[in-house]
């Protein structure tokens, strides 16, 4: 269906317009399914999901994916590894698939490289061409054929010593802000038990100009890199031997901000005199970030999830989202207004999307908890 699609002109992917699509197609591409196309190709890309399952790093697709381009693979080509790993899978894992199926010799017959994608769903001002793209081959002459590859597409290059540290670049790059995302968590439970607005002491401390970066708490982390990725990190580093405390600590913090969530909402529920069982409760965004469609790992699914198993009766507004599906059975959606939480009895803001006029949200509902920090002061209750 995506293969037609595409070769129909009609983008399925959110950050990539029709009119992309049709570019595209009139300079040459083509989609397909045939592997026998991968041996024409002057470089073959692998960029295929690398999930975790009970909690371990599921490297299938990319298994997979070596093993369809190994049976087709010619002298001369590039094969560059784009799926987020840890370090050594693209020379322990896949240089021998690639090498024992094709029957070449990666150092003498062909060149291999990894270049994490860096592609930051909805963001307007960085895209595939402006942002910085880290290579790094299995030698110099991976490195440089790579490099050539890149700089084609995209305005600055950064080559890096080996595949190990360009792997591990990724995996620290979403670790960082893992991390720092739990801070803030635990931060703004303890300050709203201290009497302190955490958005208050985040917006103070950004002021200054050396040192500090600003990360805001929410009701979790979601998507297909910042919840995973850090369990490829600790996946490694258990090997080793070692620990991970700080990341496995953050894990459990971050994991259990959809819970802290429902215990606010239920509060405020209880404050009214309302029970959460029966209560109707209208969330704002489903999507694990806003202006995006993506609900995958999203923490405001998990909190849906929760607040149903308590008999909530429980509907949601994305604009971006057409269905979400709980247990088999389709919570209900509502179109966007901002009186769509007047008749319930409290509104909930879990991803913000450009769309939303919190204030409005929050004034028309009977209660409101804005998990964001962005309603105004006196017409909702804040994280």
């Amino acid at each position: 269906a995506k293969v037609a699609s595409l070769t129909a002109g009609v983008s399925y992917v959110e950050d990539i317009s029709d009119a992309d699509v049709a570019e595209a197609l009139a300079a040459g591409f083509v989609a397909g399914t045939d592997p026998e196309s991968l041996g024409q190709a002057a470089a073959v890309i692998i960029a295929v999901p690398t999930p975790l399952r009970d909690h371990l790093p599921d490297l299938s697709a990319v298994r997979a994916a070596a093993g369809e381009l190994a049976s087709v693979l010619e002298p001369g080509q590039l094969v560059v590894l784009e799926s987020t790993t840890y370090p050594g899978t693209t020379e322990e894992e896949l240089r021998p698939l690639l090498e024992t199926g094709s029957g070449l010799s990666a150092d003498i017959d062909f060149t291999l490289a990894y270049s994490p994608e860096r592609i930051d769903p909805g963001n307007e001002t960085w895209g595939l061409r402006n942002t910085p793209k880290l290579v790094a081959g299995i030698d110099d002459r991976s490195t440089d054929a790579a490099v050539e590859l890149y700089s084609m597409i995209c305005d600055e290059v950064v080559p890096l010593s080996g595949t190990r540290e360009a792997e591990m670049a990724k995996l620290l790059e979403n670790t960082y802000r893992h991390v720092n995302i739990a801070l803030v968590n635990e931060l703004a439970i303890f300050c709203r038990d201290l009497g302190v607005d955490i958005w208050d002491v985040i917006r103070g401390a950004a002021t200054k100009p050396f040192g500090f970066q600003a990360f805001t708490p929410g009701p979790g982390v979601g998507g297909h890199c910042i919840p995973i990725d850090p369990g490829y990190l600790s996946y490694k580093v258990r090997q080793l031997g070692y620990q991970f405390r700080l990341v496995e600590l953050a894990q459990d913090i971050n994991n259990r901000m959809p819970a802290y969530v429902v215990e606010r909402i239920t509060g405020l529920l209880n404050d009214a005199g309302r029970s959460v069982r029966g209560a109707r409760v209208v969330v704002f965004g489903v999507a694990y970030k806003g202006g995006v469609g993506d609900t995958r790992e999203s923490p405001a699914v998990f909190v849906v999830e929760r607040l149903l198993a308590l008999g909530a009766d429980v509907s949601y507004v994305d604009p971006y989202v057409d269905k979400v599906e709980i247990a088999g059975e389709i919570v209900p959606s509502l179109p966007y207004s901002p009186d769509a939480a007047a008749d319930a009895d409290i509104g909930v803001l879990l991803t913000l999307h450009p769309e939303f006029d919190v204030d409005a949200i929050a004034a028309a509902a009977p209660h409101f908890l804005d998990t964001r920090g962005v309603v105004a002061p006196g017409i909702g209750e804040r994280l």
